[in-house]
């Protein structure tokens, strides 16, 4: 069952956590653990600026201009932000399936070498609230139900999905 998460552009208060938990919990019957960090090993930068999905955005040297795709009525002559991710979830899901594998044995570790993944990152209205959510489907080839589990409850960007993030928003 995909568990869309919930993203404000407000800040919270306590009070508003709780109701907005308690709302999570009437919704969808339970309340997730969220994983939470307990030291930070590394953090990538990115700053995105102009029009939004249609303006830029860059990390360490890499510039990319942005687009809304043609099927959001956009021009679709850039990059997009569900491209994005489904890059970095796609790069992350292989490089967990790499990890997991090394402690499972030589023929994990044959099948992770080979092992080629493909994510799809959908946008579209959720049934449970208003705005935009997204959904995704990964699709791996060349490994086995066993390292594909695995290597899914590794994965920081699986993990984030299905159990949810400490997200920090603030005014700087």
């Amino acid at each position: 069952m995909f568990i869309p998460s919930i993203a404000s552009r407000s800040l919270l208060t306590n009070a508003s956590r709780s109701l907005a938990r308690q709302r999570l919990t009437q919704n969808i019957g339970s309340i997730r653990t969220v994983v939470t960090l307990k030291d930070v090993k590394y953090t990538a930068n990115a700053t995105a600026s102009g029009a939004g999905r249609n303006g830029k955005v860059s990390s360490n040297g890499l510039e990319l201009n942005l687009a809304t795709p043609k099927e959001l009525g956009g021009s679709g002559n850039g990059e997009n932000p569900e491209q994005l991710f489904a890059m970095g979830y796609s790069a992350c899901f292989l490089g967990a399936i790499q990890a997991v594998a090394r402690s499972m044995g030589p023929e994990k570790q044959a099948m992770a070498k080979s092992a080629r993944v493909t994510a799809q990152v959908h946008l579209g209205e959720p049934s449970e609230i208003k705005g935009f959510g997204i959904g995704v489907d990964i699709k791996v080839e060349g490994i086995d139900e066993e390292l594909l589990k695995a290597a899914h409850e590794f994965c920081p960007y699986s993990r984030a999905l299905t159990k949810g993030a400490v997200v920090n928003v603030s005014v700087a």
